[in-house]
């Protein structure tokens, strides 16, 4: 493209196409389904990320019509599309699109682009497309856009199942087939967790390509801006019994930025064996992931399981190219949670793999006291060590699979139940790996643990094999004197060869 149109290109797309954002939108009338057709190509975003880059970072104006100024949770919720009004309804090509309302937390506009043939036509705000519920709005609404966008997928019964939620600064989330939405990815995370406090990156738009009948992925394009960044995102969906969405990204900074959280994913835990906050509840446990698996980049799995907190915890576990980690539900019966609404063991895990050398750095764990089961309190992420100095830019490439189970699993034991509970003065836990291997009372008698405390002191620990349910337990006291905060560490061990991944967890008082 030369230099001048590309220039006019920008001009356009830039200062043109994002009036709900606030950047100046051009009217369209409200009886138009789409905004008239600007050139778009695989580079369009990524230019216009450093575009927008060049200049300070101008937040998106958040007003609303007073009708959707101050919902409630339950107002927003009874907003639903109308039938037979998603985009490409009845086009046959397998995937819809369900641009959503605006309202209660999601105010912040973001712009929704349908892509063909090299064209991206801004989708216009239509009130007909939407049943308001009890909530009765003026029929003149303007053009207020959208907050987002709910991608749906051809299903086994000619219907539509939904398949992934872009909604919210860069929030997304998706699942695999049978089951219900759980935790939440990220785009970008900036300084989660730290004192100065936490920088929220926004998608400022969306813009999706029209899929042939013959194809069996979507892609998506975001254009992301903070204050101290621009990015480029590339999106594929593949459908399927895991949902796989494989992730390209840019970023462009504006200062000098550190402390990134890339692939970052937050999640929701209540309570569950490891710990007893809420002994008063019919329910054995109520939680969205188990624990956090990392593959490192010297191969050993880790396996760190989560649980509920009075006080925040921040776990950082070094590496460098680490080759995969994620947030796991691996509780899949419901025996394990008696929750007949919120059906926790049909929740997603999430499982990142980095596509080339991510460097040196650390996946970040951090566990938030909370007694909501409505606020996601479980964040992880992988921090590079490297930041990013003024104007310069960096790529980076992952997998992303919502699954029942990761497809890169260990080949060793896996932890299956991690307990504790207070006996006298001390602390006893009881961990349960699982393994083919343990079916034989011969080689089982073999396996030895490693555990290990840092402070405090292990005072007994025990091992308790199951040959009917291939498993071993192992049950220990910790006894941790006047320390308020212990690293626990187990592996199980054939002579001097592992048997079994290697569970970690900070026991505090």
């Amino acid at each position: 493209m030369a230099e001048t149109p590309r220039r006019e290109f920008l001009k356009l797309t830039l200062g043109g196409a994002f009036a709900a954002a606030g950047i100046a939108l051009q009217r369209v009338a409200a009886a138009a389904p789409m905004a008239q057709p600007t050139p778009f190509s695989a580079d369009s975003v990524l230019d216009m990320a450093r575009e927008l880059a060049k200049s300070p970072f101008k937040p998106p104006s958040a007003a609303l019509p007073d009708a959707f100024a101050n919902l409630t949770a339950e107002q927003y919720l009874a907003i639903h599309h109308n039938s037979n009004t998603a985009v490409w309804n009845d086009e046959k090509i397998g995937f819809a699109l369900e641009p959503l309302q605006r309202g209660f937390v999601f105010t912040s506009p973001v712009l929704v682009n349908v892509v063909e043939n090299g064209q991206a036509r801004r989708l216009v705000y239509d009130r007909s497309a939407f049943d308001f519920g009890k909530l009765q709005p003026p029929v003149d609404l303007p053009d207020m856009g959208f907050s987002g966008v709910r991608v749906l997928r051809a299903g086994d019964d000619q219907g539509w199942r939904e398949l992934a939620i872009f909604q919210g600064a860069t929030f997304f989330r998706s699942l695999a087939r049978g089951q219900t939405y759980g935790l939440n990815a990220r785009g970008l995370s900036i300084r989660t967790g730290e004192a100065q406090g936490e920088e929220f990156p926004l998608f400022r738009a969306l813009w999706i390509e029209k899929p042939s009948p013959a194809a069996d992925a979507l892609t998506i394009h975001a254009l992301l801006d903070s204050a101290s960044l621009t990015g480029a995102f590339h999106f594929t969906l593949r459908p399927g019994e895991a949902t796989i969405i494989d992730t390209e990204l840019t970023l462009i900074a504006r200062v000098a930025v550190d402390r990134l959280g890339l692939s970052p994913m937050t999640s929701t835990y209540v309570f569950g064996p490891l710990d007893h906050r809420h002994p008063d509840d019919a329910r054995a446990a109520a939680y969205d992931i188990g624990g956090l698996q990392i593959l490192t980049g010297a191969n050993e799995w880790l396996w760190r399981p989560i649980a509920s907190r009075e006080t925040l915890q921040i776990s950082a576990f070094a590496d460098v190219n680490p080759r995969g980690f994620g947030l796991l539900q691996r509780a899949r019966v419901f025996d394990a949670f008696y929750d007949d609404d919120a059906r926790w063991e049909l929740r997603p895990s999430l499982w990142i793999e980095p596509i080339g050398d991510w460097g040196e750095g650390e996946v970040i764990l951090i566990e938030i006291p909370s007694d909501s089961e409505f606020n996601d309190n479980v964040i992880a992420q992988w921090r590079p060590k490297a930041g990013l100095a003024e104007g310069a830019s960096v790529s980076f490439a992952y997998r992303q699979f919502w699954c029942w189970s990761p497809p890169a699993r260990p080949p060793l034991a896996t932890v299956v139940n991690s307990r504790g509970g207070k006996v006298g003065k001390r602390r006893r836990f009881a961990v349960e790996f699982v393994a083919d291997l343990f079916a034989d009372p011969q080689k089982a008698a073999q396996v030895t643990a490693q555990v290990s405390a840092a402070p405090g002191q292990i005072v007994s620990s025990r091992l308790f094999a199951y040959k009917e349910r291939r498993a071993i337990r192992v049950v220990f006291d910790l006894d941790p004197g006047s320390e308020s905060l212990s690293e626990l560490r187990i592996q199980l061990k054939v002579g001097d060869q592992p048997v079994s991944e290697t569970w970690l967890y900070r026991w505090t008082a």
